[in-house]
């Protein structure tokens, strides 16, 4: 530590406080105090951030199973999913599954933890790598609702008139084709496209608490051995 403490420097009762003056004179208090600054950081934004990642992915995994759910039932309607007549990607339960079941677990596991080592950073890191897979899973499949287009009634047949053909159901001027269930076509492009924002969302947020998780266990190793 410094020899002498200029005069412009001085203690309070709370702690240390020194001017720029001090700072450039005493580099190893400086040093000292960002050391102190960077330890509270780490105990403050690790864990912040994830309770904030965890709000997000409650809201995201419920929104993502309700908008599944909807798509059980075209033209507001059951009766096409007790006759079997539902669009293929909405069977593969991209939102229950992926973007709410999967999701569920690290949303959990985040909520619970205190994160006091790194080990527990890790292991929530881990279980974010398993959401954003989940999420992964959850975007391809409303990709390929979106691309394939819905299961409807055409010329008294059930098919999937978008689905490897030369013309795509994001062109409106082939919307009426399907005949039944009614509005299909947009029903199914809008319910699918919010799983995908979702999804996007929800991958986003799982990468950055993989960010945060190893941002803290690596920088409280850092301080760790600075301490030691």
């Amino acid at each position: 530590m410094c020899t002498e403490v200029t005069k412009n420097s001085h203690l309070a009762d709370e702690g240390l406080r020194f001017s720029h003056s001090d700072a450039f004179l005493c580099p190893e208090l400086m040093e000292l105090l960002c050391s102190e600054n960077r330890k509270d950081l780490n105990e403050m934004c690790s864990p912040k951030c994830s309770r904030c990642i965890v709000g997000a992915l409650y809201v995201l995994l419920l929104l993502s199973i309700i908008c599944n759910i909807v798509l059980f039932f075209p033209g507001g309607d059951a009766k096409y999913a007790r006759e079997g007549h539902i669009t293929e990607e909405v069977k593969w339960l991209g939102g229950v599954i992926g973007g709410g079941l999967v999701m569920l677990i690290p949303a959990v596991c985040m909520h619970l933890s205190e994160q006091q080592s790194c080990f527990g950073m890790i292991v929530l890191v881990i279980f974010a790598v398993m959401g954003g897979a989940g999420a992964l899973y959850s975007f391809i499949v409303a990709l390929y609702g979106v691309v394939n287009g819905p299961l409807c009634k055409v010329n008294g047949i059930w098919t999937t008139p978008f689905k490897n053909s030369s013309f795509t159901n994001l062109d409106d001027k082939y919307w009426r084709s399907c005949t039944e269930p009614k509005n299909v076509v947009q029903f199914n492009i809008i319910l699918f496209s919010i799983l995908m924002a979702i999804s996007f969302l929800q991958l986003l947020l799982c990468v950055i608490q993989i960010i945060n998780g190893l941002f803290g266990c690596l920088f409280g190793i850092c301080i760790n051995k600075e301490e030691g």
